[in-house]
């Protein structure tokens, strides 16, 4: 087989799993049906033909607009799915086979986590339970690093910053950090390992600089309340290092 193929279907897979993603981001915050009837036009509730739910082709082949009220298509929606997709592509390209189809849910998994946190300043209990759950049940494949060093990471990750949380608050009478930072944390933990968690920590870190500067080149205000969130830093940092960590374990066992 073609080395090309694997990445290719990670592609289209994720193209596929973006449009779902990005419609339960779209409407999940909102309790709108995420499952529910057929896809509609938000703005006019038009019910969408087949040619017009292709993903990322139809939004630029209907310029971004519904075709029955006009109103925008948003950006968000092409944006998960190209992000997904690309996802999908780097772990069947990382991996080939179970192991990259595993990397996949994780990054898809930190891409909804990120873009709900992001836009909604959400991290839902159910879908970091499913991270967690995920990432022990790859350790259970005998997927590096093993299954002990995964419950570890767990542990470790919710409690350091359920920690750091408290003192902040003890000291400052007020919260640091969102509640479902520490779940975040050790769902990640549950992923790459406890030896993994200073890097996503640091890696947040290193991201969200880059964004205040970003932001500080282009006129925007830096403060607390425009500042990307941690649980979003720390979901983009996490699958870089799921990548380097495969990679190194590819040449090492």
């Amino acid at each position: 087989m073609p080395t090309y193929i694997m990445p290719l279907a990670g592609v289209f897979l994720g193209l596929i799993i973006g449009s779902f993603l990005a419609t339960l981001i779209l409407r999940w915050p909102e309790g709108r049906s995420v499952i529910g009837g057929r896809s509609s036009c938000d703005h006019c509730g038009h019910k969408l033909r087949a040619g017009e739910l292709i993903p990322v082709m139809s939004f630029f082949l209907q310029a971004g607009k519904c075709r029955s009220c006009g109103g925008a298509i948003a950006r968000d929606h092409v944006a998960i799915e190209l992000a997904a997709a690309l996802v999908g592509g780097i772990a069947l390209l990382t991996a080939p086979g179970l192991q990259g189809l595993a990397g996949a849910l994780f990054g898809w998994l930190l891409l909804t986590l990120a873009a709900l946190d992001a836009k909604h300043h959400w991290l839902p209990d159910g879908l970091t339970a499913a991270l967690a759950l995920s990432g022990l049940g790859a350790g259970l494949l005998s997927f590096q690093p093993v299954l002990q060093d995964r419950l570890i990471g767990g542990v470790a990750g919710f409690v350091s910053l359920a920690i750091i949380a408290a003192i902040y608050r003890a000291v400052k009478n007020r919260d640091g950090l969102g509640g479902g930072d520490p779940k975040m944390l050790g769902a990640i933990g549950c992923w790459l390992g406890w030896q993994a968690l200073p890097l996503v920590l640091l890696g947040a870190s290193l991201v969200g600089l880059l964004v205040a500067i970003s932001w500080r080149l282009r006129g925007r205000p830096v403060n607390a309340a425009t500042m990307m969130p941690l649980g979003s830093l720390m979901a983009i940092a996490a699958f870089p290092l799921w990548i380097f960590q495969t990679s190194l374990g590819a040449l090492l066992y």
